[in-house]
């Protein structure tokens, strides 16, 4: 019996510290109408700057995701050369999760340039906390319909740090892409065993 007791406390003791790392209250935090922030990276940093009236719910959800530390040890996993350079599945699945809660839909207003930045989506009120950087000018990505939905509405744009993110590495291609299902399952585990040259998101926070 006393052993059934400790093996509960544990279980309640690893629950409790586990829920306190994501409050659901953060996900009504609205965004300043524009803000900065930095992104270190194992290529080194690149700086962001981001515009509520772009995408406002989108922006929110970025902003929320920088102000309470998301974006620590996340893997860039998904880089197709000439094309984009992808992230946000968060190495503890508990996390990853918390964060899952799809935004609103909004219509595209700025254009998908190369260094442009939107919420992955595949489908009606789906993006939530994957990311990418166009690393050229995606043109069709502005209007393409899947899913009940119509093109990837940008939420801020690279203006530092260009040459940082041509770097990521880029040798996997699409093949990342179809992994998703085991990163999120078995996190960065499986991406330094599998595929040990990808780059990561180490901190991002906001700059003036």
């Amino acid at each position: 019996m006393k052993g059934k007791l400790v093996v509960l406390a544990s279980i309640i003791l690893f629950t409790s510290c586990a829920t306190k790392k994501f409050n659901e209250k953060w996900l009504s935090k609205k965004a300043p109408e524009t803000f900065k922030a930095r992104f270190e990276t194992t290529q080194g940093t690149f700086d962001i700057e981001a515009k509520r009236e772009w995408s406002p719910k989108g922006v929110d959800r970025l902003y929320q995701l920088i102000k309470y530390g998301y974006y620590t040890d996340v893997a860039i996993y998904r880089v197709v050369p000439n094309f984009v350079a992808q992230f946000g599945i968060h190495n503890d699945s508990l996390i990853n999760k918390s964060w899952q809660k799809g935004i609103e839909d909004e219509p595209v207003l700025v254009k998908n340039d190369s260094m442009t930045i939107a919420f992955a989506r595949g489908g009606v009120k789906t993006r939530s906390n994957q990311i990418f950087i166009n690393l050229k000018e995606n043109k069709r990505l502005n209007t393409l319909t899947y899913s009940g939905v119509s093109g990837f509405p940008v939420v801020a744009k690279v203006i530092a740090g260009q040459e940082t993110v041509l770097n990521f590495y880029d040798g996997y291609g699409d093949r990342l892409g179809r992994q998703q299902g085991k990163i999120n399952e078995f996190g960065n585990a499986f991406l330094k065993e599998k595929y040990p040259k990808v780059d990561y998101i180490q901190k991002a926070y906001f700059i003036k």
